[in-house]
């Protein structure tokens, strides 16, 4: 073979092909049909004039071609990425569009004091943001869909973040009682004091749902939940309306109704962290340093606690 020309998104592909152990579960991950990934891989086993994969029983497995091509992929969009970095490095003005994956309270509370906060010191950098679970947007900033995504990490339901990502911390997201105006609950009320109350709370099969089930339990009760409501608003919404009790955090006040709730503190304060991810090596590149530091000032200026200042040393994986 004298020479040939490799897509890097059929190497992406065929790298999800290896991490998920079938064209299905990669399909899933990646957003495609099966059909459009089993192409993809047709397409690159073309390029390379021989097979990636091979038919073992009702699934496939790679070739030994294919498991060669895994090897190099990690290196070859490593490459990539750090092309990007030198390219922006080199322009006179840095011009740069980058999407971000948020969570609601994220999206509402951090997402517009970041583009403002860009808008005067990085107008060339458009940022645009997608809503989505965090389990999507960790695929997808993976797969290179998204630049960036706000993940969050709850101390009593802690989240395995996969070592191929680079994790910055941008502070602590304090957690408190929602109740209906006129609670006889006021400040320093102790988690294990709600158990006889009636609940609005997300599904069990939610980060958010896990993490305030595990806090009660470990209170001494399983919360009861009479609304299963999975929009921060929705459930505050029916706090107002004298339905029952939640928690809500520092961000996730924005979408308190502006009567009906008041929010008390905890005697032992409940909290997450507020992180941001994105593929270790486009970190090297300007404009995703530039969102970084912009979403650590919208992160203080909200008052999260613990700040760190985003890139290098200082990214770390909970």
């Amino acid at each position: 073979m004298s020479c040939m020309e490799l897509s890097l998104r059929r190497l992406r592909t065929l790298r999800e092909v290896a991490r998920q152990g079938g064209v299905n579960a990669a399909a899933a991950t990646l957003h495609f049909s099966p059909s459009a990934v089993s192409q993809q891989l047709e397409a690159l086993s073309t390029e390379v004039g021989a097979p990636v994969l091979e038919r073992v029983g009702r699934g496939v497995r790679l070739t030994e071609v294919g498991r060669v091509l895994t090897e190099h992929a990690e290196i070859l969009l490593a490459a990539e990425q750090r092309a990007c970095a030198a390219v922006e490095g080199a322009r006179r003005s840095l011009t740069a569009h980058l999407t971000v994956g948020v969570f609601p309270a994220a999206g509402a509370g951090l997402v517009p004091a970041v583009i403002d906060d860009l808008r005067t010191r990085r107008p060339g950098i458009t940022l645009s943001s997608a809503e989505a679970d965090v389990e999507d947007v960790v695929a997808d900033v993976r797969h290179g869909h998204l630049d960036l995504a706000l993940l969050l990490d709850y101390p009593d339901a802690p989240e395995p973040w996969k070592d191929d990502l680079a994790v910055v911390p941008l502070g602590q997201d304090s957690i408190d009682l929602a109740a209906p105006t006129g609670t006889a609950y006021g400040p320093g009320t102790d988690l294990e004091e709600l158990a006889d109350e009636d609940w609005i709370l997300s599904g069990a099969d939610t980060y958010w749902g896990r993490a305030v089930r595990t806090a009660c339990r470990r209170a001494g009760f399983e919360p009861r939940v009479r609304h299963r409501v999975d929009s921060s608003a929705t459930a505050l919404a029916m706090v107002a309306a004298g339905l029952g009790i939640t928690l809500v955090s520092e961000l996730g006040r924005i979408f308190c109704p502006p009567t009906g709730v008041v929010v008390v503190p905890l005697a032992r304060p409940l909290s997450r962290r507020i992180l941001i991810t994105h593929l270790p090596h486009t970190g090297e590149r300007p404009s995703v340093r530039a969102v970084l530091d912009a979403f650590a000032r919208a992160a203080a200026a909200q008052g999260l606690t613990d700040v760190r200042t985003p890139g290098g040393s200082q990214d770390e994986r909970p």
